[in-house]
């Protein structure tokens, strides 16, 4: 087997996956254990074993005694003292041989909510790592704290609030709660029941029977509390809805339901303002009734109760940045604090059900939001389908540790983009079938297209889509971006069939290259700044897709010498996604000095643009 051969067998297996690739000349590397627990603690992965990376590309060495090396390895894996939780069965290890040699293929998947953190050694605190686009990092003791928090068989909002009770219940969101609940279930028994009993029931009250400590639960005051009780007991709690609807960057927002005073600042309160005013703006015939449910009510609308109720339901509130919701014009975003309880492959597939809040859950289920089976994510993605939009995106992050969920209001195949393309690539796409096409067409609208991106869009097996990405690759409608890690693919640049005299877009040009658009489909294509020079100068990072951080700051500073940049102008230059990049890196570069703010009284504008500081 050829090395290219060899590469290309790999990748089939493990598209869509993190890969390591480490050296094992002198037997297991230590630092397979760091990867290991990094990407249990993450998105699960793969790790190579007999290929070293070198600054002039993989050198595909070998294991010198394959067999050994996997004894060794098991040995290990059932170790306490080396590493807290085996995760792998029989054929996730596997050799693979190429003209005499032999590597071992790791598949490593991501830990449960019950098994993580793992951790190397004896101590989670000192030996928790989780994987970033640079590479593994070791968590931090707060990190781990969540994530045995997680662990635990009791929900993080039954917690009692010691010198919290009924009275910090606002009376009137309690009121219009039950109208809700009656609503939806006018012959519920619970609804005979007086306000104390009922919200028992609900477990906004509750007693504990061993300590005898009663009051009120984390549930009942997210859902019920009044203002005040709210920012005692929870210091960090936060709800935010913006509207960005304005094209005139000097306007932060159209629209803003904030704490500000002027109503209770409970989740229940939060979810009745901004589903009135998301239903209100998708400008379909259809009306919320005075309890802003109807059981005729769109799959769209549907969807959309959905989305806002998972995003409350599931956030870690002690988190950071609390529940933010934006509506722009093509799309809605929803974000949270916390991790993903369960693997990006379960929530496709659906049926499993893993909530960090279930008694908030049960609240938002009998008045009308949210399901307990594990079906929230298939309504939403109907709901889209029957729009024909494009696929909800969802994605993870960590440092702070939040998802987001993206609604695109952007159709499937939008008509301009498909006929762009047919003129671009003539025959080559209009002889494509229609998984080739969705992935030819979110390159384009998306900036980039990646086999989980398109296991989201067609629900297709991850192998199937190696097949047909690959195959757009070798006809030249895709070119295949950081092979190493997290494989993502963009449209190929202009080049003309033979004997094809058919014209190319007048926009195909440096400034409208889908290349250039990153993981954003809402970058500036027009932007200025995407000149040859700065280009260039950005290629170390925008082909590679682990970095280290201080290259990184090394690049950024080479860009924004002597010029503005935006967070989106930098993360299209260097391959990167933008909100990544600006938590990561830029921050921490204007907080030491490196780097001065454009709007420094307003750090927080969407245009914000960097510079670097230049030292007198």
């Amino acid at each position: 087997m050829r090395q290219l051969d060899l590469f290309s067998a790999l990748q089939s297996s493990t598209e869509g996956i993190d890969t390591e690739f480490k050296s094992a000349r002198g037997g297991m590397p230590g630092s397979f254990w760091e990867s290991y627990s990094a990407m249990a603690n993450t998105q699960g992965g793969t790790i190579v074993l007999g290929v070293a990376e070198k600054a002039t590309g993989l050198a595909w060495e070998g294991v010198p005694d394959a067999a050994q090396l996997r004894t060794v390895l098991w040995g290990q894996l059932n170790d306490r003292h080396k590493v807290s939780t085996n995760l792998l069965r029989d054929d996730d290890v596997r050799t693979v041989e190429d003209e005499g040699r032999q590597f071992v293929v790791v598949n490593v998947p991501r830990a449960s909510r019950l098994q993580r953190p793992v951790f190397v050694g004896p101590n989670p605190m000192t030996g928790t790592y989780r994987r970033a686009e640079e590479g593994d990092y070791r968590c931090s003791d707060d990190e781990v704290r969540r994530m045995l928090a997680d662990q635990s068989d009791t929900p993080a909002d039954s917690q009692i609030l010691e010198h919290f009770g009924q009275p910090d219940f606002d009376p009137e969101t309690v009121k219009q709660y039950r109208n809700r609940f009656a609503s939806r279930a006018p012959d519920h028994p619970w609804l005979l029941l007086d306000d104390a009993p009922l919200l028992t029931k609900l477990s906004a009250l509750r007693r504990d029977r061993a300590t005898g400590v009663e009051g009120a639960t984390v549930a009942g005051l997210l859902m019920f509390g009044r203002f005040e009780a709210l920012r005692d007991a929870l210091p960090g709690f936060h709800v935010d809805y913006r509207e960005r609807l304005s094209d005139d960057p000097a306007v932060r927002w159209t629209d803003r339901v904030v704490p500000d005073g002027t109503w209770e600042n409970n989740l229940f309160q939060f979810y009745l303002r901004v589903m009135q005013r998301l239903s209100g703006d998708l400008k379909m015939p259809f009306q919320l009734d005075r309890e802003l449910y109807r059981k005729d009510d769109s799959a769209v609308h549907e969807a959309l109760r959905e989305a806002v109720v998972n995003a409350l339901v599931h956030a870690d509130h002690r988190g950071q940045g609390g529940v933010v919701i934006e509506r722009y014009p093509d799309r809605i975003e929803l974000s949270n604090p916390g991790t993903l309880l369960v693997s990006r492959v379960q929530l496709l597939q659906g049926g499993v059900s893993e909530c960090r809040n279930k008694s908030l859950q049960l609240m938002f289920q009998l008045m009308g939001g949210g399901d307990k089976a594990g079906s929230g994510m298939d309504k939403i993605r109907a709901g889209w389908r029957a729009q024909h939009w494009r696929s909800p995106r969802l994605e993870e992050t960590l440092q702070p540790d939040r998802v987001k969920l993206v609604l695109p209001m952007v159709s499937l195949i939008p008509d301009e983009v498909d006929q762009a393309l047919r003129v671009r690539f003539g025959d080559r796409f209009a002889k494509l079938d229609k998984t080739a096409v969705q992935a030819v067409v979110t390159a384009q609208v998306e900036g980039s297209v990646t086999n989980s991106r398109m296991q989201e869009i067609t629900g297709e097996h991850s192998k199937d889509i190696t097949s047909v990405l690959q195959s757009l690759v070798r006809d030249g409608l895709l070119t295949q971006q950081n092979q190493r890690r997290w494989a993502s693919y963009r449209v190929a640049e202009d080049s003309p069939q033979s004997g094809d005299d058919s014209p190319h877009l007048a926009s195909d040009s440096l400034q409208s290259s889908p290349q250039l658009a990153g993981e954003s489909p809402h970058f500036d294509m027009n932007s200025p700044h995407l000149t040859p020079e700065l280009l260039s100068l950005a290629e170390p990072a925008r082909l590679k897709g682990k970095l280290p951080a201080a290259e990184m700051q090394a690049l950024v500073l080479r860009l924004c010498e002597g010029r503005w940049l935006t967070s989106k102008d930098l993360a299209a230059l260097l391959n990167r996604e933008a909100e990544n990049l600006q938590g990561r890196i830029l921050g921490g570069m204007v907080k030491n000095g490196l780097l001065e703010l454009r709007f420094p009284d307003v750090p927080n504008r969407p245009d914000q643009a960097y510079r670097k500081v230049v030292v007198v």
